[in-house]
């Protein structure tokens, strides 16, 4: 049988495999196989939507909350539906035998391609082979072609496509499953199917188009319907090509407007040949991994599993300037309800800050276009400032639900929107981090000292003064650890608050010299006064430390050091520590047992502040009680651990993060990819492994690398400009590539040099050994 597909199959480096069909993998796979392009998503759903698939179009942004506790992530009709039957009998895995079945994921051109053989009882074989994607080119664009071919005998072929609207979002702990939009109209028009749904809520009017069509024999016949029925004879062949598009537009009772401009593009994409529909998609997958891809000399699957990863990241870049960002679980399942946490400012945004700027600026302009219900947020808490909700969907309204499963299958209270604040401050971090990549001054004017200011003010009015211990403190919170709720002076969230208080206030004066003008809008707006500034300066100084002078070790909260030590003695296949059997999770809380990197967080995001003896102190101890029952944990324990030079955890770590969801390590990879552990990973990558660090306009890279590593490529943007890298163990070659003829400074294996711009340099452990140029 010939394989039609074979060209788009053929680099082993960025393919992902499904080579059995196996109905217990058969959500995990459509997770790991959606297709997207950061407007929109579908599921890796099989044409013939087999019994228990989880169907899946999620549009950036769009949510409702009509039947839910809380809004969720709105499912949309189906436009990958396309089923059939042969002589009556359905085409499909689980209706026939397949005698052999796989599919591949091809990560470099987003692509996905089916190749199964069908047999039916009375052994008469039939062949089907699929493509698929989502335009990266159009983002209202899908395409996909079938080839099938009946291998034994004459059939008559039944055809059932068009767009599927039976789909709903799953239930939750306590709800059922439920539809968020109503079908306003259906129908075909010119050879296309029409359809146009409205959510219950928000009234988003959603538009699809879709048509297709079959050649046979060389003959092309556009179809009238989305049913029909034709005869094909043995070792015949058929090739049909559906090509759907989606838009969604704000809510008007006539939609004939919106029809009409719809159907115009369509139409263009319709009537285009599907290879040169499917070559400008590859060709603009082709511009942007020349930007975000990390070549690493290893292994096969190491180097597969990576591409994966940011393969998933990319098709989740919101592109929409702030009306969406990335979920826990980006678009690719209904994890969390498509919910925005932390993770997405802490752990996602840094990869697009490094490759595609623009998209971690829409991320951070998301955050800005809700501080009005930040505000709110804050006042109706009591607080001053801006207080911004633990989970947000649209608004930017507290989206938390009140119960869920804990990670032993229990249904527990959600108490995170009560006291884990933290993100509030984690959010005026990105925003920073932002301003210090780009040196967008422009931003820092116009969003980012807002953000900083108000979220400063939400301290002021959230800590307490001891008088007893003269010092200020945060009672009443919960830290990254959520196994421990409601405690005082978590050292993470002290340590980022002080951060904030002293940032805004160092903005204010940075303003107030550099840019009057700014700060004059900026106090007439938030009615800001100096004396207030200077109140902010003064609790960040007296806000109470958490850490132990003698040892070195920060505790981690208030009463931490006093609580039951459990050894942890035995771990999975791994390498992450099991739960004694004897403790339940109820019980963690009177545990020093933790969930993952609490006090290590706070001193990785301002490692500048802390010395490698107070990192490796708190490495030591918090290593050993540390459970990683989230997928947050993993990244951030490895890139501590390649700090802290132990290399054997690094490398394991690094791998769990890695593997999240191409192995489903946390078993619940069917509800959609993990978000964080998709970022973490690169993260661990290029300051970890790399060694890579940008600060005040200075390019550091120190490489240590496992052993199973002999070299990584990969290239960054900061501040405008394009750095190279090429680095092993031993050596690192670096380009800075401008549109400015200048000088850098450069920290290579702690030592500092000044470079030229546009010119190769290669650097030795051992010191400069050569120049390199080239223009």
């Amino acid at each position: 049988m010939e394989e039609y597909y074979r060209s788009y199959c053929e680099d082993d480096f960025w393919l992902i495999r499904e080579t059995v069909w196996a109905p217990s993998l058969q959500n995990i796979r459509e997770s790991q196989f959606t297709l997207g392009n950061g407007y929109f998503a579908t599921r890796g759903v099989l044409e013939e939507i087999p019994y228990d698939a989880m169907s899946g179009t999620y549009i950036a942004g769009i949510y409702d909350g009509i039947g839910s506790q809380v809004k969720e992530l709105v499912n949309f009709p189906n436009p990958f539906n396309f089923r059939f039957t042969v002589n009556g009998e359905k085409i499909g895995l689980g209706a026939m035998r397949n005698v052999f079945h796989k599919r591949i994921l091809n990560t470099k051109k987003a692509l996905l391609v089916r190749h199964t053989l069908f047999e039916n009882v009375r052994r008469e074989r039939f062949d089907y082979q699929s493509i698929r994607f989502v335009s990266l080119n159009n983002k209202n664009l899908g395409v996909m072609q079938i080839i099938f071919t009946p291998l034994d005998k004459n059939c008559l072929l039944d055809v059932y496509t068009g767009i599927d609207t039976s789909v709903f979002n799953v239930g939750t702990v306590t709800e059922g499953r439920k539809k968020h939009f109503k079908v306003k109209e259906a129908g075909q028009f010119k050879n296309a199917g029409y359809l146009a749904v409205v959510t219950l809520e928000k009234k988003y009017v959603v538009i699809y188009w879709a048509g297709f069509y079959y050649e046979v024999d060389g003959k092309k016949i556009f179809a009238s319907d989305n049913v029909f029925q034709f005869e094909l004879k043995k070792n015949q062949t058929v090739k049909f090509t559906k090509i759907f598009f989606i838009k969604h537009f704000p809510y008007r009772e006539d939609i004939h407007l919106y029809k009409e401009r719809t159907f115009i593009r369509f139409s263009q994409a319709f009537h285009t040949d599907f290879n040169k529909l499917i070559t400008k998609h590859i060709k603009k997958w082709e511009g942007v991994w020349k930007k975000v891809d990390i070549i690493i000399e290893g292994t096969a699957n190491l180097q597969q599993n990576l591409r994966f990863n940011l393969y998933h990241l990319l098709i989740s870049a919101p592109q929409d300037k702030g009306f969406s960002s990335v979920g826990a679980r980006t678009l690719s399942g209904e994890g969390y309800r498509g919910h925005i946490f932390w993770d997405t400012e802490l752990f996602v945004m840094p990869f697009y800050l490094y490759t595609f700027p623009q998209i971690a600026k829409n991320i951070l302009l998301y955050r800005y276009r809700r501080l009005s219900k930040a505000r709110e947020l804050a006042k109706r808490e009591g607080y001053q400032g801006a207080k911004f909700p633990w989970e947000s969907a649209d608004t930017g309204e507290e989206e938390t639900p009140a119960w869920a499963r804990d990670f032993d299958g229990s249904i527990i209270k959600i108490q995170t929107h009560l006291y884990e604040h933290h993100i509030t401050a984690d959010i005026a971090y990105a925003f920073y981090k932002y301003y210090l990549a780009t040196g967008d001054e422009k931003f820092l004017k116009k969003y980012a000292c807002e953000i900083i200011f108000e979220t400063a003010r939400f301290w002021t009015s959230r800590v307490f003064y001891n008088k007893i211990t003269k010092r200020y403190e945060i009672r009443g919170i919960i830290g990254p650890d959520e196994f421990h709720i409601n405690v005082n002076n978590n050292a993470y969230t002290n340590g980022l608050a002080q951060w904030n208080l002293s940032l805004a206030y160092t903005l204010f004066f940075y303003l107030k010299k550099r840019a009057p003008s700014t700060l004059f809008r900026l106090t007439k707006k938030l009615d800001l006064t100096e004396k207030e500034v200077k109140d902010w300066i003064k609790i960040a100084k007296k806000l109470k430390p958490n850490i132990d002078k003698k040892n070195k070790v920060i505790e981690q909260f208030d009463g931490y050091f006093k609580l039951k030590d459990i050894e942890l003695k035995n771990t999975d296949e791994n390498g992450i520590p099991l739960l004694p059997k004897p403790i339940k999770p109820k019980d963690l809380k009177y545990t020093k047992l933790i969930k993952q990197a609490d006090v290590l967080m706070l001193l990785y995001l301002l490692r500048d502040r802390f010395s490698f003896s107070v990192v490796r102190a708190n490495y030591d101890y918090y290593i050993k009680r540390t459970l990683h029952k989230s997928s947050l944990s993993a990244p951030i324990h490895a890139i501590m651990a390649v700090k802290c030079e132990d290399m054997h955890r690094a490398y394991n770590f690094f791998n769990v993060s890695l593997r999240t969801d191409i192995s489903n390590l946390y078993g619940n990879t069917r509800e959609g990819i993990h978000a964080a552990s998709l970022g973490g990973t690169w993260q661990a990558v290029v300051f970890g492994f790399c060694g890579i660090e940008f600060k005040n306009g200075i390019i550091s890279v120190t490489p240590k690398f496992p052993r199973t590593w002999q070299k990584v490529r990969l290239s960054l943007t900061y501040r405008g400009d394009k750095v190279e890298f090429n680095l092993t163990n031993e050596e690192a070659r670096v380009k800075i590539v401008s549109k400015k003829k200048k000088k850098m400074k450069v920290v290579v294996f702690g030592k500092s040099y000044s470079i030229l711009t546009n010119k190769k340099y290669k650097f030795l452990k051992k010191g400069l050994k050569k120049e390199e140029y080239y223009y």
